[in-house]
């Protein structure tokens, strides 16, 4: 049975590295090297994540999936291991994150891989594609007034 819990630093430590192993499988293929060194390098160095919140996955003790939110509800990293694709993980991970916060408006930079993902969790489009240090994105937001 899965379970989702807010991390503490032992748990963002796995957590970054399950952001890394699934960002270099699904999302590595489409970016230029500055990208996958600029996302490297976030996930690398625990200091830029000290005020972000993250919430893990697990299936047992194994963390299979991961979300993280930086101040102001923005999601800034959504990964779930390959293994465990169609599984509802990510979708009982934004949940929790929803259940934390009682404004339920979320932004979120998202890859171009997981756009229809967020799309399926409710999340519109709010702008084009952009690119930031090799980093390929597309703003999008999600706002509710229910607490599904």
């Amino acid at each position: 049975m899965m379970m989702v819990k807010e991390l503490d630093i032992t748990g963002r430590k796995e957590a970054l590295q399950l952001a890394l192993e699934v960002f270099m499988q699904f999302e590595a293929p489409d970016y230029p090297t500055e990208g996958i060194e600029e996302f490297t390098m976030f996930v690398r160095d625990i200091a830029p994540t000290a005020d972000m919140k993250f919430w893990g996955a697990y299936e047992g003790d194994e963390l299979v999936g991961m979300i993280a939110t930086r101040p102001h509800q923005h999601i800034s990293l959504f990964f779930v291991k390959a293994s465990h694709h169609h599984e509802g993980i990510g979708k009982e991970l934004f949940k929790a994150v929803c259940n934390a916060h009682e404004d339920k408006t979320f932004t979120v930079n998202s890859s171009p891989y997981a756009v229809e993902i967020y799309r399926h969790l409710g999340f519109r489009l709010t702008d084009k594609k952009r690119i930031t240090n090799g980093i390929i994105y597309y703003p999008m937001k999600y706002e509710s007034t229910n607490n599904d």
